[in-house]
């Protein structure tokens, strides 16, 4: 299997790790899970020149919106999941290690703390919330499970990619 199959299996499978996480500390810690139909809403204004919002929530709906949004979610985490062949090489596909996964997904944490939070009236890093230190808290676990995700799918895929 090419490397570029092998990255867009271990994105997918980082990003359904961070799902499954998003589920279980919900039942677990009644932690609601993300609505990535407010992500295909924030995203949805763009093209009318709207990239910041006082609060998502309450900004017109967006058709399509929550297909947009689960959509950009798993397509980001291709995106990210490319860094490790990047800057690792196909050596790390062939013999995943834990810690340049983990140190992707800790990095990624700048996207919603820089961009998402602020453009969806959140604030830089969650500031803006009535419990900044518990969002960015989740934030950055469900970061580091995504990695978890990440370094646990190479694995998995590992044995059909490189005969």
């Amino acid at each position: 299997m090419p490397a570029w199959i092998c990255t867009v299996l271990i994105g997918l499978g980082g990003t359904l790790a961070m799902d499954a996480w998003g589920v279980l500390r919900r039942r677990l810690f009644g932690v609601p899970a993300a609505d990535y139909a407010l992500v295909g809403r924030w995203l949805g204004h763009m093209p009318a020149g709207r990239f910041r919002h006082d609060a998502i929530a309450r900004s017109r709906t967006v058709r399509g919106e929550r297909a947009l949004g689960w959509g950009v979610h798993y397509l980001t985490g291709v995106v990210f999941a490319t860094a490790l062949p990047m800057v690792w090489g196909t050596a790390w596909l062939r013999h995943p290690t834990p810690v340049p996964a983990l140190l992707v997904g800790a990095v990624t944490v700048a996207a919603p703390f820089l961009l998402m939070q602020p453009g969806m009236g959140a604030g830089i890093a969650a500031s803006r919330t009535p419990r900044p230190g518990r969002a960015r808290l989740h934030s950055v676990v469900n970061h580091l499970v995504f990695g978890a995700g990440l370094y646990l799918t190479a694995m998995l895929v590992r044995p059909l990619s490189f005969p």
